[in-house]
């Protein structure tokens, strides 16, 4: 088995590590059973974890930037990437732009080949990580389903490298069965 030198995951949050793909407020959102799991796992074999998640409520004040990160940070990661900006609003970071994933490699000397995205969209998580050259996978929670089937044209020309039941799945993947 070829084994990567995997420095860093980045991973979604609305429908990959918890919620239900929609905005929930970080005090009232849930995690999915095993997201836990799957983040200390990371972190015991220190891999740095990141949050990287578009979330334009912000913009609308619905929730504040402090807000996700304590929540994150609160979870395990290492760091949270968040895009506050609307879909109409001009910005390098929203996904699929890799504008996170790259303020991220700058601010943690990241080779981001060797590094990779979890996601439950293939239209941004999974473009912004082939953007890059990250690893790709798509977990099925969330969105996921809905990625690989009925918007499944809009990112038909980028295949994941796993198609994940969940996050602790994606994450057995990316530390004990990659080829």
């Amino acid at each position: 088995m070829f084994e990567l030198e995997l420095q860093a995951v980045f991973i979604d949050r609305d429908g990959t590590i918890g919620g239900t793909g929609h905005f929930i407020h970080p005090r009232d959102f849930v995690l999915y059973d095993g997201a836990l799991d799957a983040i200390h796992l990371l972190k015991g074999k220190g891999i740095k974890v990141f949050a990287f998640t578009n979330q334009h409520r912000i913009s609308k004040q619905q929730a504040s930037e402090e807000e996700f990160r304590e929540q994150f940070l609160s979870y395990g990661f290492d760091d949270a990437f968040i895009c506050p900006h609307g879909s109409t609003e001009i910005c390098n970071c929203r996904k699929p732009k890799p504008g996170m994933l790259h303020r991220a490699a700058a601010a943690y000397d990241l080779d981001l080949a060797k590094c990779a995205v979890i996601g439950d969209v293939g239209d941004t998580d999974i473009l912004a990580a082939h953007a890059v050259g990250a690893l790709k996978v798509l977990v099925k929670t969330g969105w996921g389903m809905g990625s690989l089937t009925d918007y499944r044209s809009s990112w038909a020309e980028v295949v994941p490298d796993y198609i994940a039941e969940n996050l602790l799945d994606a994450v057995n993947w990316l530390l004990f069965r990659r080829l």
